[in-house]
Formats: structure tokens, C-alpha cells, sequence
């Protein structure tokens, strides 16, 4: 009983911990929610050793289908992108570092928990580094002159280093719709909204 109660325990202090980065980022699965999921994977894993006793990973092996659920309904879908697969795949390994604690490997545990935080925290800073090199917009400029307008901003892409990936146009009553998706720093984005405001011919910019 006292290993139990330690196990037990070790999954509530990791699921804190991994739940409080979360929280603190403001994730839907947060604090309270990952502690939960530690804890009970731990559970569930401790109950599979002891009541099935000639196959003792019977109950264990169902815990990776039920978190795929949970994790599958923290995944949602915007019109650009796809959100929440960091949140998801934190509830699949909180769900892995409880099964770790259950079966007793608390070293295993206590690496992956180093392992786990210095993803959530460290890797974070290093894609945001990424991602101000590499940010994606879509813009809509909507004009009326666009013999003036579709080459001017054509130019603009490229004077700001910003690559383009797909071009749309569509007429909207008496004006012109143009779409770019473009790829470059965030700066140069900042500078070439800029200098296509400064054009007389633009009526609105959306991104």
C-alpha cells in the first residue's frame, strides 16, 4: 500500500508540474485536467497489475485508446490552421508519464517529466524564433484600380523579401479582391503593410 500511495503521488506532483505550463499558457487542458489525467493513468495502471492478474496490461493497453479521444476533442480547426495538436499530444504523454509511474519505473518517469518541461518551455522560445523567420499571412487587398494595385504589391513582395505561395483574384461589385499568401519575417510584413497603405489606390488591407 505505501509503494501505491508513493505512485500515486509521484503522478500527482508530475501532472501538476506539466499542468501548471499549461495553465500558465492559458490551454484548455490546463492545471487541473492534466493532474487529473496523470493521476488516473497511474490508476488505471496499478488496478490493470492487480485485477488482471494473468494479463496484467488488459486494462493498461485501453488507457492509450481513451486518451485518444480526450485528445482528439482538444483539437480544433480554424480557417488557416489547425490548433490545439500541442495540447493534444500533452495529454498523450501526461497519459504516458502516469502509465511510467504506475508500472514503477520512477527514474524513466522522472527523465521523461525533464524531458517533457524542457519541450513545453525551452522549444517553445526556439519556435517562436522560427516562426518570426518564417510567419505565413493571407492577404486581401481590395481595390478598384487593378492595373495600378496587383503589380505595386507584386514589387512591394518582392523589395521585402517576402515569398509568395498563391495568388487569387475575384471581382466584388465594382472593386477588385486580390489574395496572396505570403511567407517571410515578421518585420518585413510590418513594412510591406506599410508601404501598401501609402498607395492611394488601396481601399482596404486585410490579414
Amino acid at each position: 500500500m505505501q509503494e501505491e500511495a508513493v505512485k500515486l503521488l509521484a503522478a500527482l506532483v508530475a501532472g501538476a508540474i506539466i499542468g501548471t505550463e499549461r495553465e500558465y499558457r492559458n490551454k484548455t487542458a490546463g492545471f487541473r485536467t492534466i493532474t487529473l489525467i496523470c493521476f488516473a493513468s497511474c490508476l488505471f495502471t496499478i488496478l490493470s497489475a492487480k485485477i488482471g492478474v494473468n494479463s496484467p496490461d488488459r486494462i493498461a493497453a485501453n488507457i492509450v485508446t481513451g486518451i485518444g479521444f480526450l485528445g482528439a476533442g482538444a483539437i480544433f480547426r480554424t480557417e488557416n490552421r489547425i490548433g490545439g495538436l500541442t495540447t493534444a499530444a500533452t495529454i498523450w504523454v501526461s497519459a504516458a508519464m502516469g502509465m511510467c509511474i504506475g508500472g514503477g519505473f520512477l527514474l524513466l518517469a522522472l527523465e521523461g517529466l525533464v524531458v517533457i518541461m524542457l519541450v513545453l518551455t525551452l522549444f517553445t522560445y526556439i519556435e517562436n524564433k522560427i516562426d518570426q523567420t518564417a510567419d505565413e499571412r493571407h492577404y486581401k487587398i481590395t481595390c478598384q484600380n487593378i492595373q495600378e494595385v496587383e503589380p505595386m504589391c507584386e514589387q512591394l513582395f518582392v523589395k521585402h523579401k517576402l515569398k509568395t505561395t498563391e495568388h487569387k483574384l475575384h471581382r466584388k461589385a465594382d472593386s477588385y479582391v486580390l489574395m496572396w499568401t505570403a511567407i517571410g519575417k515578421k518585420q518585413n510584413h510590418t513594412a510591406f503593410c506599410a508601404d501598401v497603405l501609402l498607395n492611394g489606390h488601396v481601399a482596404e488591407l486585410e490579414y
